[in-house]
């Protein structure tokens, strides 16, 4: 009688799963394409690119002392979040599909905004919690690789970036305008119409990408701590020393770049005297730039120089930039920075592109979590770190106010020997990865083998299925291996 009600159980279980799924497939519209994706990125960040302006006012109201420090603070601690939940929701991702996943991390990640006129204090505290969920990038790399042939992936990934910077293009200046003339309340008003828009595209619009055999069948199908483990790969990592190389490139190069994002633009507008419109016009220079170059120049230098090459091109272009930064005092150098900044958008999608290619069609989500968990822990620390740094070189904000070039600087940096002292920190670290760069071997593709979990998932009894690929211990590669499944 138990085994029975056992069996009636998993089959009601399984019965359940599977109606969910269909529903949720039901719900979206045609295929799966690049193109859905390519929408919920520019929706999300073209909401959050609105409230650059108002961002800038409210976190300096909220914290008139140390803003750069507290700053850091609280994008660090978002980071940090987002750094521990992201292998996780990647290797779920892998059993039950990426649009409920997608839908989720597009909530979560736009839940703040209304909050910001409502209550500032909530609104930052709910900023730093959303990092648990805000981890759109992942889920969004795994949808494209479901789609896509491993050829047409670094042009997907390069389209998704570009899109990214096309949704930063328009919406600051259009939030700066509307701010200038309506008030900050409208702005936050449009920006949470654009978030809601962008959820309701995930759940009526957006169709599931992973097969349905290819999904989890039944609620017993366990995801194990090793898996959910945010260190775990980290301690996989040494065991594969290209694939170490390829983490430590991520790491040294991604935590200025997150240090650099959540601080540039009030250090443009206190301490360079950038005013609003031309701290909009600097963005959309930069997002146009970017476009073009992770669009037709990735694919161009793909081609022409190779994978590793389009890396250490993209690094180079990055340390340049960021020590432009570090010694510029005058606004011209910050646009001639600028567009070397455009430039070295090319890196991350080719390093998306050379880690798709040596992982399984099932492991894609877990893979890309893991990437997405580096630049996580990047997202925490590069923050905190470049706010502790201004904090130590005394670079302070006494006041918000209109920025003009006749006026004085609103800036306190009796003791700041440089102007931007965290960019050259930063512009340090990016020479140490080009330099660990280098040493990444010229292949197409990694000897990887991993466990298929699908393989595995598909009958309920266990019997294996034949497109399992066992291989030899030394065939399968420790970081993509799922040892539990």
């Amino acid at each position: 009688m138990t085994q029975c009600n056992q069996q009636h159980q998993g089959t009601d279980g399984t019965m359940l799963v599977k109606t969910i799924k269909d529903t949720a497939t039901q719900r979206g519209i045609g295929r799966a394409k690049v193109t859905h994706a390519v929408v919920v990125i520019f929706l999300e960040f073209f909401s959050w690119g609105l409230l650059t302006t108002p961002m800038l006012t409210v976190l300096h109201e909220t914290f008139p002392q140390h803003t750069f420090l507290m700053n850091g603070l609280i994008q660090g601690v978002k980071g940090l979040l987002s750094f521990m939940s992201a292998p996780l929701i990647g290797a779920l991702s892998d059993v039950w599909g990426r649009k409920s996943f997608l839908l989720l991390t597009v909530f979560f990640t736009c839940a703040p905004i209304p909050l910001m006129r409502i209550s500032p204090w909530w609104y930052f505290a709910l900023i730093s919690v959303s990092g648990v969920f805000s981890v759109t990038f992942s889920v969004i790399f795994a949808y494209v690789a479901d789609i896509t042939e491993e050829h047409e992936r670094s042009t997907a990934y390069g389209l998704v970036s570009a899109t990214f910077a096309a949704s930063l293009v328009t919406s600051p200046a259009i939030g700066a305008y509307i701010s200038a003339n309506y008030g900050d309340s409208l702005v936050v008003l449009i920006a949470t119409i654009v978030a809601v828009a962008d959820i309701l595209f995930v759940l009526l619009v957006v169709p599931e990408s992973l097969p349905d055999k290819m999904r989890l069948t039944s609620w017993g199908f366990p995801i194990s701590w090793e898996q959910a483990d945010p260190f775990g790969s980290l301690r996989k990592v040494g065991k594969d020393t290209t694939v170490l190389l390829i983490c430590v490139t991520v790491f040294l190069s991604y935590l200025p770049e997150a240090g650099q994002y959540s601080s540039f633009f009030l250090y443009l507008r206190q301490v360079i005297n950038f005013s609003s419109a031309a701290i909009a016009a600097f963005i959309a220079m930069v997002g146009i730039l970017s476009i073009v170059a992770q669009t037709l120049l990735l694919s161009l230098l793909m081609k022409k120089i190779g994978n590793k090459n389009t890396v250490l091109l993209g690094l180079g272009f990055q340390l340049f930039q960021l020590a432009w930064y570090g010694f510029g005092s005058e606004p011209w150098m910050m646009w001639a920075a600028g567009t070397v900044a455009a430039m070295s958008s090319i890196t991350f999608p080719a390093v998306s592109a050379l880690v798709s290619r040596c992982t399984d069609h099932d492991q894609q989500g877990a893979v890309q979590g893991m990437i997405t968990g580096i630049r996580g822990l990047c997202n925490g620390l590069g923050p905190a770190l470049f706010g502790f740094i201004f904090f130590l070189f005394n670079v302070e904000l006494n006041e918000i106010s209109s920025v003009d070039h006749d006026s004085a600087s609103a800036v306190n940096h009796e003791s700041s020997v440089i102007p931007g002292p965290p960019f050259l920190f930063g512009a340090g670290t990016v020479l140490l990865a080009l330099l660990v760069a280098v040493f990444i071997p010229k292949r197409q593709c990694l000897a990887v083998k991993t466990c298929s979990t699908r393989a595995m998932s598909g009958p309920v009894s266990g019997t294996p299925s034949n497109n399992s690929a066992p291989g030899s211990d030394e065939d399968i590669e420790p970081l993509l291996q799922d040892s539990s499944m």
